[in-house]
């Protein structure tokens, strides 16, 4: 697919976000499952309940993911690239 000029900027950060929002997609299809799992395990054993740490833990990081993903537009980031980007260019 041939994109010009800025439409092509548009199109790759597009795709970034769309690889990011899959990226989040999966993560959290993966921790629903397999938290429903340790809290089966944690119920059918009976002892103690010791499911809630990794389920804390995990869920802390999903939020980070979903927060960065979600949250944020990455100006500043994005900025630093694409000035080290046309820096680097140039020297070329």
């Amino acid at each position: 697919m041939t994109i010009p000029g800025e439409d092509q900027q548009k199109y790759l950060a597009a795709k970034a976000h769309v690889a990011s929002l899959k990226g989040f997609y999966i993560h959290l299809t993966v921790f629903i499952i397999v938290m429903s799992g340790l809290v089966v395990v944690d119920y059918a054993n009976g002892a103690s309940w010791w499911v809630q740490w990794p389920l804390i833990g995990w869920g802390l990081g999903l939020l980070a993911h979903a927060y960065r993903v979600f949250a944020t537009k990455h100006k500043s980031g994005d900025d630093w690239e694409e000035r080290k980007i046309k820096e680097t260019m140039t020297k070329m």
